[in-house]
């Protein structure tokens, strides 16, 4: 009887005809009884609503589930909430655990940040890491731990060994830009400014800035969007740029480039990055100002000049091993180094990517940052290269795993956006932001009060940097120099724990260029695929010489 009835009348049609019916009753009862408008109108819609959904072509769902499909996408819609809120567990991360995120929040906002009743994570937990203390800690004077990044250049720079990494003015909005900067000024540490380049808002409060120049050269490009030397110079002459980084990739979506659309493009964006009003902002995926590694060489030297000797690097994740080695190889044939590199880690998530990109390409930090570190020294590059990197930096340990491995500082972005107030949402590519961080429509801005914000980026700096002080102290140490994977202990299994010293390659100072078949398999196989002169796989007829310079194979 059933089967039947569902025959002539769809069960999943029920709803619909409630609604229906509910608006024949309501009218009886306007009639009859004079009352009644309110629930017709809204049973006549919700009816006007199932015919819609039965005529459009579509939803699947709404043509078999009119009216009470929307209940379905209603769901799908607070679905990361819920979770967030009521199912995830304090430890899972995804992409940061409510633990991290939580622990930004109470130092920027300088609550108590000690947790009672010991570790919620699981020491047994294969892959579970801890730092070795001593029974003799130190103590530490200051933590505003510093590096001279550029000691030999015109314009060296004493960085604080923790930054806010890169985020464009468009990716964050206005108000967190200002919040950001006028942090960054109060705490005496960097931000950088994404390759979306230099914006009203990042000079107001005279806060240091990486300038990071990408592909798009925006801020220093000719009209036809080629580097432009005289834009780039005026710009780079502010005293508030500290350091100049080339972009060649980024973690979120190494490889990929991307297009800003005309719609997004509003006056201020078109202002800081040199482009058109309404039109679209091309990022090309790769620089047209160079095209082997040693021209890339000599356009850094070149930023360098045209900046009046400020620290110059480039930032990038690590892909194929032979065009990273092929940099380096330029290094020595042109005799030209960075002042700095650094490394962005595959976890790097603050521009909107592809899923494909966001899974699966790209180095994660860890296998990055040992492979610069490890080829700067084999080639005796280290001394003149500073080493920085950002992936999922969050607490005082992380920054010291990331020592251990290599870094002379860290970067981090989501990090900051938390102190900012962001819930992670993950919204950040819709425009509707609920806390204002990355967004350009100025009422949900408005959400964002920049005084505020700005004390919080600073109390969670400084917060983490004395955390990470007494780390040190705890284990014995001066400074963050002095960290090395000798400090940090992993566990295998469920019976065997490791130094990560033990588990990591290390290279020998020079030894890549005089016991090459000794190295790691990673520079055996590849070392002798790279060249100076070309990003391409060299042929396997040819010889190349330590320094990357191609030869015939019968010289």
């Amino acid at each position: 009887m059933f089967q039947k009835l569902d025959a002539r009348f769809p069960v999943r049609y029920t709803f619909m005809g409630l609604c229906a019916l509910g608006g024949l009753l309501s009218l009886f009862s306007l009639v009859a009884f004079g009352v009644g408008w309110i629930a017709l109108l809204l049973c006549m819609a919700l009816v006007g609503l199932g015919i819609r959904d039965v005529r459009q072509t579509k939803s699947s769902i709404l043509r078999n589930y009119p009216v009470i499909g929307h209940m379905r996408f209603l769901l799908e819609f607070i679905r990361p909430e819920m979770r967030q809120y009521f199912i995830e567990s304090d430890s899972e991360a995804a992409p940061f655990s409510r633990s991290q995120r939580s622990l930004v929040y109470q130092r920027a906002k300088g609550e108590l940040d000690n947790r009672p009743f010991g570790t919620q994570l699981d020491v047994r937990d294969h892959g579970y890491e801890w730092i070795n203390h001593s029974v003799q800690p130190t103590h530490i004077a200051s933590h505003d731990f510093r590096i001279t990044i550029g000691p030999d250049t015109a314009q060296p720079y004493s960085a604080s060994i923790f930054n806010i990494s890169a985020m464009s003015f468009g990716a964050l909005s206005a108000n967190a830009i200002l919040a950001l900067n006028s942090g960054a000024k109060k705490g005496g540490f960097a931000h950088d400014t994404g390759e979306g380049s230099i914006s009203q808002y990042h000079r107001v409060h005279g806060g240091d800035l990486i300038w990071e120049v990408g592909s798009g050269y925006f801020g220093c490009r000719n009209d036809d969007g080629s580097f432009s030397p005289e834009r780039f110079a005026s710009s780079a002459a502010d005293p508030q740029v500290k350091l100049i980084e080339l972009k060649l990739s980024q973690g979120a979506k190494p490889g990929h480039g991307g297009i800003l659309p005309a719609a997004k493009v509003t006056p201020e964006i078109a202002a800081a990055r040199g482009v058109p009003v309404g039109q679209d902002c091309v990022s090309p995926s790769s620089h047209s100002a160079f095209s082997t590694p040693v021209e890339m060489m000599h356009f850094i030297a070149r930023l360098r000049e045209l900046s009046g000797g400020k620290p110059t690097g480039f930032k990038f994740c690590i892909g194929h091993p032979w065009e990273w080695f092929a940099m380096v190889k330029a290094m020595l044939v042109t005799g030209i180094t960075p002042d700095f590199i650094v490394v962005d880690g595959a976890e790097g998530g603050t521009g909107a990517a592809p899923l494909e990109f966001t899974d699966h390409v790209g180095a994660p930090v860890q296998e990055g940052l040992l492979l610069v570190h490890n080829t700067l020294l084999g080639a005796g590059l280290r001394e003149r290269v500073s080493v920085g990197c950002a992936g999922k930096v969050i607490s005082a340990f992380d920054i010291t795993r990331m020592m251990a491995l290599g870094a002379d500082w860290c970067n981090s972005g989501r990090a900051f956006m938390f102190a900012l107030g962001c819930i992670q949402a993950q919204t950040c590519h819709t425009g509707n932001c609920p806390t204002g961080v990355t967004t350009q429509d100025p009422a949900r801005q408005r959400a964002l009060v920049v005084p505020d914000k700005a004390e919080r980026v600073w109390r969670f700096h400084q917060s983490t940097l004395k955390a990470l002080r007494e780390l040190l102290e705890a284990s014995g140490l001066e400074h963050t120099d002095d960290v090395t994977a000798h400090h940090i202990v992993r566990r295998i299994n469920d019976t065997e724990v490791r130094l990560l010293s033990n588990l990591v390659m290390h290279v020998k100072e020079g030894s890549l260029l005089t016991d090459l078949d000794s190295q790691h398999q990673v520079f055996r196989l590849y070392w002798p695929l790279a060249s100076a002169y070309s990003f391409a796989v060299i042929k396997p007829d040819n010889k190349v010489s330590s320094t990357g310079e191609t030869q015939p194979a019968a010289v």
